[in-house]
Order: C-alpha cells, then sequence, then structure tokens
C-alpha cells in the first residue's frame, strides 16, 4: 500500500489481480485473514507512479488530474440552484 493517508500504508498483501474494475483500474488482493479486498491500483505499486508527483518531489501534495477533478466537483456544484446546494457560501 503505498497512499500514504490509507490507514494500511506501508503494508504488504497478496497480489491476486490487477484489472480495469467498477469504472477505473484496480487492483484485488488478500488482507492477512484470506479476505478478498479491491483498491485503486495508483494506490499501490501495482501502478506506474504519476509522473507529476515524481517531478514534483514531494514539493506539491496534489496532482493534476485530483486538481482537475476538484474543478469539476465545485463547477457542478455552482451550477446548481441556490435551494438545491448542499455547501453553502460562508461570508464574514
Amino acid at each position: 500500500m503505498t497512499h500514504r493517508f490509507h490507514p494500511s500504508f506501508g503494508q504488504e498483501f497478496e497480489f491476486v489481480e490487477h484489472r480495469f474494475n467498477w469504472g477505473e483500474d484496480r487492483v484485488s488482493m488478500r488482507d492477512e485473514h484470506g479476505a478478498l479486498f479491491s483498491l485503486p491500483a495508483g494506490w499501490t505499486d501495482v501502478a506506474a507512479p504519476d509522473p507529476f508527483v515524481v517531478i514534483a518531489e514531494g514539493r506539491c501534495p496534489f496532482t493534476t488530474t485530483g486538481l482537475l477533478e476538484l474543478a469539476e466537483l465545485i463547477d457542478g456544484l455552482r451550477a446548481l440552484p441556490d435551494g438545491e446546494k448542499t455547501v453553502r457560501q460562508i461570508t464574514p
């Protein structure tokens, strides 16, 4: 597990398979009790490291993909009518 904010960061698990599943690149593994689980391949060492993360060398905690997804989420929230917004603007 290479995702530094995941509770299992640094642990190793039995590899089962790597495939496109649930709409994304995923890895299936077994835990210490033999239970099967899957997670995004990018959270493991199976996938190649994100080139942006490699070049940034720890200077930026965000990836280009992550920032673009965040911008898309914000645009979607801004497009909602005021009565449907679940995030409220905080004003001083």
